[in-house]
């Protein structure tokens, strides 16, 4: 696997942000939805990740600066034929260390409520996140849930 900056716009990588964007409108309420489009994930407080095999898109990723010492992830998607094989883990280890490179001491999240996002909770308890309050400009809201990880010594 080879975990890479990459561009959004790209072909492939924009039919994952597609699937992303479509599921998370069916399964929750617009106001609800958080996900970044295209154009989010090319705004300069955002480095967007791809992880491949060879030219096989396993995944995606990105981290989102929200002041020097808070970044939040973004994105994180594995397309639904391709998952189980590791790249969400990949990608999600690969932010943490980068955030730590930033100097970060805190990393946080937003992901679904809904027992349909259970795996991906596990993914980001296995690494240590634990549910917060809502962070940055995000407000209580019964679809989502709110994560960090301490990033401290």
């Amino acid at each position: 696997m080879r975990i890479e900056i990459d561009d959004p716009a790209r072909p492939d990588v924009r039919a994952l942000l597609d699937e992303h964007l479509r599921d998370m409108y069916a399964l929750s309420p617009a106001e609800s939805v958080h996900a970044l489009d295209v154009d989010g994930l090319k705004r300069p407080e955002v480095t967007f990740w791809t992880v491949r095999n060879g030219d096989l898109l396993l995944g995606c990723g990105a981290l989102k600066e929200l002041d020097p010492t808070h970044g939040e992830i973004k994105s994180m998607r594995t397309p639904a034929a391709l998952r189980r094989m590791g790249a969400g883990r990949a990608v999600l280890a690969h932010l943490i260390a980068v955030a730590r490179e930033r100097d970060y001491s805190r990393l946080s999240l937003e992901t679904g409520s809904m027992v349909t996002f259970a795996a991906a909770q596990r993914l980001y308890e296995s690494f240590g996140f634990v549910p917060c309050e809502p962070f940055g400009e995000y407000r209580p809201d019964p679809y989502s849930l709110f994560m960090t990880l301490s990033l401290g010594d």
